[in-house]
């Protein structure tokens, strides 16, 4: 199990070359979003000097690190899996108090990154080259993948585990060094996992975490050279900042970013399954995660029938602390997220939005009641912008032409679903709607082997998850082998398309 010194870790400190290191900035506390007076640690608002000594240890690791065997990196990625499976309860409410999210999705969340741990495990065996025929005799052309260098991890509050695990994970195993900055509202869980990385076997300054404000922190690892890639999860605003930081001294960019995820349901044999499956992907993580689907197209026929069920299923949905038994919805992270949600509704239902649920009682504090907004039409506020909170808006249409068309209406495009028994709509909707996911009959959860991610501002770079990790965390070398007794460089021969030189290339 996690010892004291892991689960509760020394106040104000960072993770650097495998050691608790002291800093002289300012401690942060971390508050329990579900209990105001529940300190769960205080972390460091780090300094330039902090996260220069972070930089340093993960180039100073780099050469070795890379130099270990991809198999032998696995094996450190799989005994970690296991050391988070052995400590599942104590993380799992570690989450909860940080973050507020509900005990069974904290555990549910955790099985979710041992899942992609273990995937991340198995590329070590599966770091492909390719071989290429030469237009020289006696040549041999191949290419290999190698790292492409300190890789600097920014991930957000919303999945403490996940988020820190699937940057970590193919970034380690492709050969790279980290440096992760976790949301300064839920930094402990990240720390407890680096802990649990050291004990696995990683070697000094393979990971360094670094906990602060984005402003500092976050800027600080975009714009030093050092850094050779920046994996980014956030919002499209500061998404678009850091592209902009790193594009300027020509670095790579892995952005994952908002979304404003819509479900279109044409048809269904059982609407309360449709029900089901939009309100489990609309309220995990009391609605704060880039996947959720938060605007439902229905068509005109069918709506007054599923709002119904959607409006008794939400109106019984029990609100509370993550740790009590029955929660469903959590608290929101922080007071100004609960002034972002209630303002977004009071706004829709200013500009003609019909509020379904109840405004009922529910518990003191960081709490919202689950919402849906019917009669929303494209233009409202709630309609386009990302509320990230507990909230469902309504739009009726007449068919799938205008479901399409609204669904594409948005400068998001990272999910989508469609719940239809006409197999030739699902296909057209597939086809024609603007997002990098798109789920049928089911709601926007995706799969720990699949790749993630999103178009237009919901995302830039190669998407996360399985088989596109390679294309941001390695770069391709390509090796020109010929043995040294061939035949003389440089000598002429006679080809098809006249004079060429004898390493294949056409005179310049």
């Amino acid at each position: 199990m996690l010892d004291q010194q892991t689960l509760e870790y020394p106040h104000g400190v960072n993770f650097i070359n495998n050691a608790w290191v002291p800093s002289s900035g300012e401690g942060v506390e971390t508050l329990n979003p579900a209990d105001k007076d529940d300190i769960v640690g205080i972390v460091p608002d780090s300094t330039r000097e902090d996260v220069e000594a972070a930089i340093s240890a993960a180039e100073h690791a780099l050469p070795g690190w890379a130099r270990t065997p991809g198999p032998v990196r696995g094996d450190i990625l799989r005994r970690w899996s296991d050391l988070i499976g052995e400590n599942l309860e104590d993380l799992a409410r570690l989450m909860t108090r940080e973050m507020g999210k509900p005990l069974a999705e904290s555990r549910g969340e955790l099985g979710r990154a041992r899942m992609e741990l273990e995937y991340a495990a198995g590329e070590g065996t599966r770091i492909h080259g390719t071989t290429i025929p030469s237009r020289a005799p006696g040549q041999l052309v191949y290419t290999e993948r190698e790292p492409i260098g300190v890789v600097a991890a920014i991930t957000p509050w919303n999945f403490p585990a996940v988020a820190p695990v699937r940057k970590i994970a193919p970034a380690l195993i492709f050969g790279n060094t980290v440096v992760l900055k976790p949301a300064l509202e839920t930094p402990l869980t990240a720390l407890a996992l680096a802990a649990l990385l050291r004990e696995a076997g990683l070697p000094e300054g393979v990971l360094n975490v670094v906990t602060g404000r984005g402003s500092k922190v976050g800027t600080q690892l975009t714009e030093d050279r050092r850094i050779a890639g920046v994996s980014f999860t956030g919002s499209t605003g500061v998404g678009r900042t850091v592209n902009e930081a790193v594009a300027r001294r020509m670095g790579a960019v892995q952005l994952e970013l908002g979304g404003k995820n819509a479900a279109y349901v044409h048809s269904a044999e059982d609407l309360r399954t449709v029900a089901a499956e939009i309100t489990s992907a609309a309220i995990q993580a009391t609605g704060q995660r880039c996947t959720s689907i938060s605007r439902v197209l229905v068509r005109e026929e069918i709506a007054d029938d599923l709002v119904a069920i959607l409006t008794e299923t939400w109106s019984g949905l029990q609100v509370g602390p993550g740790d009590a038994e029955g929660t469903v919805v959590g608290p929101l992270v922080n007071h100004a997220q609960l002034t972002k949600v209630s303002g977004y509704v009071r706004q829709g239902i200013e500009e003609g939005a019909v509020r379904t649920t109840p405004d009922r009682q529910i518990p003191d504090g960081l709490y919202y009641a689950p919402t849906i907004l019917d009669h929303v039409t494209r233009d409202m506020t709630v309609a386009r912008e990302e509320i990230f909170g507990p909230v469902l808006t309504i739009t009726r249409v007449k068919d799938v032409d205008e479901a399409i068309d609204i669904v594409n209406d948005t400068d998001y495009g990272l999910a989508a679903a469609v719940f239809s028994e006409d197999l030739d709509l699902v296909m057209r909707f597939s086809r024609e709607t603007r997002a990098g996911m798109i789920h049928v009959n089911h709601g926007t959860v995706s799969q720990p082997h699949v790749p993630f991610g999103g178009v237009k501002e919901s995302g830039l770079g190669a998407f996360s998850i399985g088989l596109t990790n390679a294309d941001f965390f390695t770069q391709t070398k390509v090796v020109y082998l010929k043995h040294s007794s061939g035949s003389q460089p440089g000598k002429a021969v006679s080809g098809r398309r006249g004079l060429t030189l004898d390493n294949g290339t056409d005179p310049a």
